[in-house]
């Protein structure tokens, strides 16, 4: 079983820069696939980025491709989220995740989630 605690969340402005950090316990966290989802209210839960197990390959969504980047440290069970650029249509609850699976690419893969943490972004 694997826990996760995601942190960094807040309220930016537009154009500003978040980082949010998501640490992993409970679990052997280099034996999973992570991923970053993120949920507005009013809307369905949307994928962002994931990472393979051993960091050497990514994939993320076309709304956050050259804005964010998903990065993992198995040593320290921790996976990041560099946000850039904000945009107040970024505004929603992040989640990581953590699943078996090569990648985490829809809301139906994951095996773990954090509880999520908070992002504004004020225009």
């Amino acid at each position: 079983q694997v826990q996760l605690v995601e942190s960094g969340g807040g309220s930016v402005q537009a154009g500003g820069s978040l980082r949010l950090s998501c640490q992993a316990s409970g679990g052997t966290f280099s034996s999973y696939a992570a991923g970053w989802f993120r949920q507005a209210p009013g809307r369905e839960r949307e994928f962002l980025a994931t990472i393979v197990r051993g960091g050497t390959g990514t994939f993320y969504s076309d709304s956050v491709r050259g804005r964010f980047t998903i990065s993992r440290d198995n040593a320290k069970n921790t996976v990041w989220l560099q946000m850039n650029t904000l945009k107040p249509e970024d505004t929603a609850v992040y989640s990581c995740a953590a699943g078996r699976r090569l990648l985490l690419s829809s809301s139906r893969d994951p095996d773990y989630w954090g509880q999520g943490t908070q992002v504004t972004v004020s225009s």
